[in-house]
């Protein structure tokens, strides 16, 4: 049986309650029930992401086969169509998919190396890649596509709570900084491509591989605006923006990369890079983020968040 990693059950635990506990129980069942039925056993240590484990894996009794993971994810919505996405490209930039089962939300997949892009040193490259893979898993969505989430049907949910928390949050934006978030929902959130896109390209989700040089990971599996993923990407690059001596001229430098390399509109990527960060200072607010939950770090990052907001919007 495999063993849980103790930080991965603690914060599952910490985020779910007594239905997190109850599947962790199960867990190490699971797995091996899995690795029965796919014939496979493991191939090193268990490592974890936010939500699910991955376990190294081998096809048993033949050492030459691919390695492979298979990754066991908590039962949550955001995680349904990640096979969806896999499916779809097929190994085009992110990690092949050879076998499902969404009833325990549970996937084989080819191995990467556990080292991401998000230990480049050079912000340069980081946004370089991004684009570049952004380019790539931006594919037609299948005909059948009704099945994924669309992030145009988002766009009112957005609107309204972004109207809700202007309303009832205190904090330092001025209104034309919100207004623009608003008129990017309206004009570009509301009709939207109907490409296949990853939904949460930042660089934890994007991971060294033998195959190719990088290979992504995490999708969400969405239809929608391939720019969309930049917000994602920046504001990711929050803690090295912070240290960066001109946040705002090294946010604007990865927005221009990150579009070059994608073949994006570059006030397209602006627009949506300024909204989640509006998005961002508003949730950190009311939620916290998983590197801050209070204190004086989380004031640090979302009075931030609201300087970067005005600058973007600014430009846009």
């Amino acid at each position: 049986m495999i063993l849980v990693p103790e930080e991965f059950a603690r914060c599952t635990v910490e985020r779910e309650g007594e239905p997190g506990a109850a599947w962790l129980a199960g867990l190490p069942g699971i797995v091996e029930e899995l690795l029965g039925r796919w014939d496979h056993v493991p191939d090193g240590a268990v490592t974890h992401g936010g939500v699910g484990i991955v376990v190294p894996v081998r096809r048993r009794g033949d050492g030459a086969e691919r390695a492979s993971v298979l990754k066991v994810s908590f039962p949550h919505p955001g995680n349904v169509h990640e096979p969806d996405a896999f499916a779809v490209w097929a190994g085009r930039g992110a990690v092949h998919l050879y076998a499902r089962d969404d009833r325990n939300f549970a996937m084989l997949l080819e191995r990467a190396r556990t080292s991401t892009l998000a230990e480049i040193g050079d912000a340069d490259e980081v946004a370089e890649v991004a684009g570049q893979l952004s380019r790539r898993l931006a594919v037609p969505a299948p005909r059948d596509h009704p099945q994924l989430p669309c992030l145009g049907s988002q766009a009112g949910a957005w609107e309204d709570q972004l109207r809700k928390d202007a309303t009832e949050l205190a904090h330092t934006m001025s209104p034309s900084t919100v207004d623009a978030a608003v008129a990017t929902v309206r004009e570009l959130g509301r009709e939207q491509p109907e490409l296949l896109v990853h939904g949460d390209l930042h660089a934890r989700n994007i991971l060294r591989a033998e195959r190719e040089p990088w290979l992504a990971v995490d999708p969400k599996g969405c239809v929608g605006d391939p720019a969309y993923d930049a917000g994602t990407l920046l504001t990711s690059r929050t803690p090295a923006l912070l240290d960066a001596p001109d946040p705002g001229k090294a946010a604007h430098r990865i927005l221009d990369i990150f579009g070059e390399a994608a073949e994006l509109d570059r006030v397209r990527v602006q627009r949506w890079a300024q909204l989640r960060f509006v998005q961002a200072a508003f949730w950190g607010r009311r939620h916290g983020f998983r590197v801050a939950r209070g204190g004086p770090g989380l004031d640090v990052i979302i009075q931030f968040a609201d300087a970067l907001a005005e600058l973007l919007a600014r430009r846009a």
